[in-house]
């Protein structure tokens, strides 16, 4: 059996033997099969549907023993066998020898990550990381987002934005005002709640909170009588005055074309009296 050999090389190979008009060896054609994986196609439906290989035997008429040397790969299937497979499993034929996609699979190391400040102010107030920039298409945007305390005489803003947004709090206090309603954060507090109704930040300690953010760009459904429900009971207390938090990060210059902002890329900012 021949080892290392690429989707791309045995084709080439296989070409390059009609070329010059060579009988394709035996070991030539188990490579086409094994790079095929049948028998690992085979194990996936069949655990999918929570089927045991005694059961899968008397849907296909083949034993269990030879299923399951036909698993591991130490068995080829005839066609006919195949067949059988695919019309229990309610597939094609040809499913067993389509190129498998690709699974979506990315890291974001720590160290490839930029570190960017809040957009459009001299002070920010908050420091936030993409944890998504690599993927493209991406229905949510999760962020690593650093709230530092605020200089006197700095209110923050509110902000709105498509979908919904959910917060887990790492260290230190936040408070999170969303409409009317405010709630104070402490570290394994999380918030799930509507983004489309403003909402604002604040740093409630003297040291810097940390969160993860994940915004949701779906549409929001219909929810009467939601409201946001604090984490516990001692969460919820009154900010006195008008409060403004900040806004979501902006898309930066540096990833603006493989980031998007938390607020889903719509920005409006909203005072709240």
């Amino acid at each position: 059996m021949m080892k290392g050999k690429t989707m791309a090389e045995v084709p080439e190979k296989s070409a390059e033997v009609a070329r010059k008009g060579q009988e394709i060896d035996a070991a030539t054609a188990e490579s086409v099969i094994c790079e095929k994986k049948l028998g690992e196609r085979i194990k996936r439906l069949r655990l999918k549907k929570s089927m045991g290989l005694v059961e899968l035997g008397r849907h296909t008429g083949l034993s269990a023993s030879f299923l399951s040397q036909l698993e591991t790969g130490r068995v080829v299937p005839t066609l006919r066998n195949l067949a059988r497979l695919a019309m229990v499993f309610s597939k094609d034929l040809s499913y067993f020898f389509e190129t498998e996609p690709q699974t979506l699979f990315r890291i974001h190391r720590k160290k490839e990550r930029v570190r960017l400040p809040q957009t459009g102010v001299d002070d920010p107030t908050y420091y936030f990381e993409s944890l998504g920039y690599q993927v493209p298409d991406r229905q949510v945007d999760p962020y690593f987002a650093e709230f530092v305390p605020l200089k006197k005489n700095v209110e923050p803003k509110s902000h709105v934005h498509p979908g919904y947004e959910f917060l887990y709090m790492l260290e230190g206090e936040l408070t999170l005002r969303h409409a009317d309603q405010t709630a104070n954060l402490e570290p394994g507090d999380a918030v799930y709640f509507d983004a489309s109704t403003p909402h604002s930040y604040r740093c409630a300690g003297k040291s810097a909170a940390k969160a993860i953010i994940v915004s949701m760009h779906q549409q929001q459904s219909v929810h009467p009588g939601m409201s946001l429900r604090p984490v516990s009971a001692s969460a919820t207390s009154g900010l006195s005055g008008s409060s403004r938090a900040t806004s979501h990060p902006a898309s930066p210059a540096t990833q603006k074309l493989a980031m998007r902002p938390p607020n889903g890329g719509v920005h409006r900012e909203t005072n709240i009296e």
